[in-house]
């Protein structure tokens, strides 16, 4: 089963929802913002991803800025960053079986379609 964790106020992700509804296949949403994700979740998908956390971190967000730029944190801490700020991870991801795309350009998600 295809799923994209999905934010509907930012154009990337509904692009990448957009992409999704166009080729056809099901899928299911989760807006990871009112439905945070946990830890186990969020490091699944990281693995998935292929990625270190850090990369999934949206680094220009303010809340990073003045929270956590400039310290040293181990992956669990950016795990753990992400799962209680939710708006930090970057979007959309799109996961398929055992393969995940960070959706940015959307049409990333056909490299795991």
């Amino acid at each position: 089963m295809i799923t994209i964790y999905h934010n509907p106020r930012c154009s990337k992700s509904r692009e990448g929802l957009q992409l999704l509804e166009l080729e056809g296949k099901p899928f299911t949403t989760v807006k990871y913002l009112n439905e945070p994700l946990t830890k186990e979740t969020l490091t699944e998908i990281i693995k998935k991803l292929n990625v270190k956390p850090i990369e999934l971190v949206r680094q220009k967000e303010s809340l990073w800025i003045k929270n956590y730029k400039g310290k040293e944190l181990s992956d669990g801490k950016v795990i753990d960053a992400m799962v209680q700020n939710p708006s930090l991870i970057e979007r959309p991801i799109v996961v398929n079986g055992d393969k995940a795309v960070i959706a940015r350009p959307a049409e990333r998600i056909r490299e795991i379609l």
